[in-house]
């Protein structure tokens, strides 16, 4: 089955990659001729950045030019920063680490926030221990309270550090805290995609170089591989190897995005500037 990019992803993936090596300020016209290389129409790029200025990722900010033009927010900013030392950094967490647990009651007239409590604490990689009880990995911590007090959730939510101490073993608790088959066909669908574009890459002398239309594919392939894996360190908040079952994949896409990260983002990156210049 044919993976779904949705335009807002893609833009935010775009930003996210490119726009903060630049002055930050994209225009739309900008914007339309960078996801034309990604097979989005104008109308789709113009409806969703009036979205994310809605949802406040985006804010009018004139280009370098002078033109009219969208940069990320300090929220989006700050969200983004948080992503890149998930999407870029491949830890080798240990279990000794331990965890952060997140506690959290909400008022009866409140209830609508448990909901959404639930989703971003799901959102960022965490399990479910008990009603109210959720935990990830402790290093985890940092980006969970950005993302408390930017969404107003803080209030109420307690955050502890800890170890488990029993009473099962804990790879048997993580397999009911996470679900891991889950988890590991995300990684396998991933695979799937991308590790064919990575030989087709690899096959190449010169890789990454050449005319301007081996940029534009550098980059077509770069930002569609990226923003696929970019929700995958979130699914999969990386968990100690030893806790996990033998041949997990997750050791192996995260290889294939880093081999084509290395490839791919430079190369793209000049079709990025032969489309701002």
């Amino acid at each position: 089955m044919a993976e779904q990019h949705t335009p807002r992803s893609l833009i935010v993936t775009l930003y996210g990659a490119y726009g903060r090596q630049t002055s930050g300020s994209l225009a739309v016209a900008e914007l339309i001729r960078l996801l034309a290389a990604v097979d989005v129409d104008a109308p789709s790029v113009r409806s969703s950045v009036s979205r994310l200025k809605r949802r406040g990722l985006l804010v009018a900010q004139p280009t370098t030019q002078g033109a009219a033009g969208y940069a990320l927010s300090a929220d989006a900013r700050q969200l983004l920063d948080d992503g890149d030392r998930r999407i870029y950094a491949h830890p080798s967490p240990r279990a000794a680490d331990g965890w952060v647990l997140a506690v959290f009651s909400v008022p009866e007239p409140e209830r609508s926030k448990r909901h959404v409590l639930r989703s971003r604490l799901a959102g960022l990689g965490f399990g479910a221990a008990a009603p109210g009880v959720w935990l990830a990995p402790a290093r985890l911590y940092d980006e969970t309270r950005h993302t408390l007090e930017r969404l107003q959730l803080a209030p109420y939510v307690e955050l502890f550090r800890g170890e488990h101490l029993g009473f099962s073993p804990t790879a048997e608790a993580v397999a009911r805290w996470w679900d891991l088959p889950a988890i590991a066909k995300e990684h396998e669908d991933f695979l799937d995609r991308h590790e064919p574009v990575l030989r087709a890459w690899q096959s190449r002398d010169h890789p990454g170089s050449g005319t301007p239309a081996q940029a534009e594919a550098a980059y077509r392939d770069y930002l569609l591989a990226l923003d696929s894996w970019r929700r995958l360190p979130y699914v999969d908040p990386g968990l100690p190897a030893d806790l996990l079952p033998h041949n997990w994949p997750g050791a192996r896409s995260a290889e294939v995005f880093g081999r084509l990260h290395q490839l791919l983002r430079e190369a793209g990156a000049a079709f990025v500037r032969s489309v701002l210049s």
